[in-house]
């Protein structure tokens, strides 16, 4: 609903309970360039990261629903949870350490949906419907076939950029191999899968064309996690008040000389994408895209004035504060146990078994006496391959007291493969003198014990 325009607050329900909708100058200048080198080349990353394979693996790949996943080429399984642990706890910590440092430059610079809303969706509407005078006049002025024609065009080619994107979407889910299935085969072999790219094209449809900024001064959680994780030495886009109040038109012939820097142009308001005014001091709703201080950049470069009336800065800075924080104290805490959660991270990594077992009982079973005496005890065993490639094992009991009996025969596990199989661990009457005993069976392949697996015999106490 494109129904009030005010880019002097934030986005949120304006009086009436009516949208407040966002008409964002087009951006220029120095930050706005570097932005859209670092966008797009995470967005050609993004488009050909599920393409990209390692050992046949693919290079990135997250699918919950077979419970596989691929991590620079590397397949983890249920089994490697404790190493996904390790790793969210270091992404988290490292989202503190970094906002405590840097403030919310992650939304402004690469977070997909400012990158998808600014440097390709919005960059489509100024292409179609103009700048954002003109998309204003377009919006409040009658239907005509010109209107009409305009926004048929923006909404289909949004609606198709949003199709192409629930498909990238879906092949870091199922892998790409499987959603070109999806793609090829006939409709009705992939019901599930079609509705899958249906509901996220109308998603990502939805987002993009009317959602837009509330994403991010509303959904996202991140945003309000920043007034704890902020504090007066945190990097943020910031207007220098010291040097900028009182604010006023500066014209000649008039007494400037108490006026501050700032001429009141609003252009710094007219270029926010989530429509705030940076001079009202650090808000929820700034994503630090840095658009505003390009826009002042460029005024302050005309009126002769220097730059940076609104930059990156700390509290700290703006307030002339000197000499070591407490708030330095708490980002080298965050520093030291980010270190640890990288350090156990990447030890776990290297320690990685190439497969992972599930080591149970026969359901119900306890043990059996054969018939030439001696006691056998029924396993079965789940064995996954993560190394690859295909890998030949064999079952060894660490206990030599201890055979083994297989019931079904398996060799071999094939590449990113699975096995079960069952087998009888046999050992003589009286071996243990516990009637239940901790075990340990190794998982060998060429010669070299690549997993252990631990579980119990039960035999007859003392006999």
């Amino acid at each position: 609903m494109e129904a009030v325009v005010n880019n002097n607050g934030p986005v949120l329900p304006s009086k009436g309970k009516k949208r407040t909708w966002i008409y964002a100058k087009k951006p220029s200048g120095k930050f706005y360039n570097a932005r859209q080198l670092v966008g797009y080349s995470l967005l050609l990353f993004l488009f050909i990261a599920p393409f990209i394979k390692i050992n046949g693996n693919p290079f990135v790949m997250f699918n919950i629903v077979e419970r596989k996943f691929s991590i620079f080429g590397n397949m983890f399984f249920p089994q490697d949870l404790h190493i996904f642990v390790f790793g969210t706890l270091i992404i988290l910590v490292g989202i503190v350490l970094f906002t405590a440092i840097f403030g919310r430059v992650w939304c402004g610079w690469t977070c997909p949906q400012t990158i998808f809303m600014e440097l390709v969706f919005r960059r489509i509407e100024y292409w179609i419907e103009g700048d954002w005078t003109q998309q204003k006049k377009l919006n409040n002025g009658p239907n005509t076939d010109a209107r009409a024609w305009k926004k048929m065009l923006k909404h289909t080619i949004f609606i198709a950029i949003s199709f192409l994107i629930s498909n990238i979407f879906l092949s870091y889910i199922i892998g790409v191999d499987a959603l070109l299935k999806i793609i090829t085969d006939p409709i009705d072999s992939h019901i599930g899968g079609l509705i899958a790219i249906i509901i996220f094209t109308s998603l990502f449809y939805a987002v993009f064309a009317f959602v837009r900024e509330i994403v991010c001064t509303t959904i996202c959680p991140y945003g309000r996690f920043q007034g704890v994780l902020l504090d007066d030495q945190s990097l943020t886009v910031a207007y220098n008040e010291e040097r900028g109040e009182p604010r006023g038109k500066q014209r000649k012939g008039e007494d400037n000389e108490h006026k501050g820097d700032c001429i009141d142009c609003n252009l710094c308001v007219h270029v926010c994408p989530t429509g705030i005014d940076i001079r009202n001091g650090i808000q929820l709703e700034c994503v630090n895209c840095t658009a505003c201080i390009d826009a002042c950049d460029a005024v302050m470069e005309k009126i002769n004035k220097p730059k940076r009336l609104i930059g990156f800065y700390s509290l700290g800075q703006i307030e002339g504060k000197k000499g070591f924080k407490k708030s330095r104290v708490r980002h080298i805490i965050y520093a030291i146990i980010l270190c640890f959660l990288v350090t156990g991270f990447g030890f776990m990594l290297f320690n990685r078994s190439i497969i992972g077992g599930s080591l149970l009982r026969a359901t119900g079973s306890t043990y059996q006496i054969r018939e030439d005496g001696t006691v056998s005890n029924l396993y079965t065993l789940e064995l996954i391959n993560k190394s690859g490639k295909e890998i030949p094992f064999e079952l060894s009991p660490e206990d030599t007291k201890l055979s083994i009996q297989l019931v079904n025969k398996v060799t071999h596990l094939t590449k990113d493969g699975s096995a079960k199989l069952s087998f009888f661990l046999i050992g003589e009457k009286g071996i243990f003198e516990k009637y239940k005993t901790n075990i340990k069976v190794n998982v060998v392949s060429d010669g070299e014990v690549v997993e252990s697996l631990k579980t119990t015999f039960i035999s007859p106490s003392g006999s």
